[in-house]
C-alpha cells in the first residue's frame, strides 16, 4: 500500500476550516451580543451546526478520491 497524501491534506484543511469559523464567530459576537439571549441561542446553536456541513464530503474526498458518492 503506498500512503495518500489526501488524508493529511484533509486534515489540515478542516482544521483551518474549524479555526476559520471560529474566528467568524467570534468577530460576531459583539452584534450577537446585542440580540435577545434567545436569538443568541439560535445564532450560536446554528453556528455551532453549520461548520460540521463541508465535512462529509471532505471525508468521503480523503477516504476515495471523489467528493460524491458512487451512483
Amino acid at each position: 500500500m503506498t500512503a495518500s497524501w489526501r488524508k493529511p491534506f484533509g486534515m489540515f484543511a478542516i482544521m483551518l476550516l474549524i479555526i476559520a469559523w471560529c474566528a467568524l464567530v467570534a468577530s460576531a459576537s459583539s452584534e450577537v451580543g446585542r440580540l435577545h439571549w434567545l436569538a443568541q441561542l439560535a445564532v450560536y446553536a446554528t453556528a455551532g451546526i453549520v461548520w460540521a456541513l463541508p465535512l462529509r464530503p471532505a471525508l468521503r474526498w480523503m477516504e476515495t478520491g471523489r467528493w460524491r458518492r458512487a451512483r
